[in-house]
């Protein structure tokens, strides 16, 4: 029973990190990276499809990113999609391809984007820790229904708080990099 509760935490806490790291992707470097278009998506034939879904997305020089689409019809409904999503950036079309210039990130930018980093930061670390309390709480519900020793409860809440520091120790890890990623000039 505390081997399933484990299990259920560690996949919310697995999830949470999932989660920090999509949020980190859409927060744009100076570089250019083709996942910082994941979020853009583009009517197709009347769907909201993601971009990567109706053309290809590369890395032209570490400044510029291009988008070929598969179609050629939807040049300027993807243009139109990059431009509203709210990555400031402005796509230029060449021939039958999209060319997306990342602007340069001033200082304040930067610093601003730091702060948005650890904020999401934060939300990942708060969410590990509401699995751990989930956990905690029905490990103690099953000591109050005399299913498990108290032993058993200790233990088990020692192995959640230790899965609940590593999960803790990989957002830092993660929010460090990005930090430096960030401030990299």
């Amino acid at each position: 029973m505390i081997n399933d509760i484990k299990a259920e935490a560690e996949k919310k806490m697995k999830k949470s990190l999932e989660s920090l790291h999509s949020a980190f992707n859409k927060i744009r470097t100076g570089r250019a990276h083709p996942s910082i278009l994941d979020s853009v998506m583009v009517n197709y034939y009347g769907q909201e499809t993601p971009l990567k879904q109706v053309a290809s997305v590369n890395v032209e020089d570490n400044r510029t990113l291009t988008v070929s689409p598969w179609e050629k019809n939807l040049m300027p409904t993807i243009e139109k999609a990059i431009m509203s999503s709210d990555l400031g950036l402005n796509p230029a079309t060449s021939g039958d391809i999209i060319r997306i210039p990342m602007p340069m990130l001033t200082e304040e930018t930067r610093k601003e984007m730091v702060k948005q980093a650890k904020a999401d930061a934060e939300h990942g670390r708060v969410s590990i820790r509401n699995a751990r309390r989930d956990a905690n709480s029905m490990i103690k519900e099953l000591l109050k229904e005399k299913e498990i020793t108290e032993d058993d409860e200790r233990k088990g809440e020692d192995d959640i708080q230790k899965l609940t520091d590593r999960y803790i120790a990989e957002v830092e890890k993660m929010l460090k990099s990005k930090e430096e990623d960030l401030m990299a000039v």
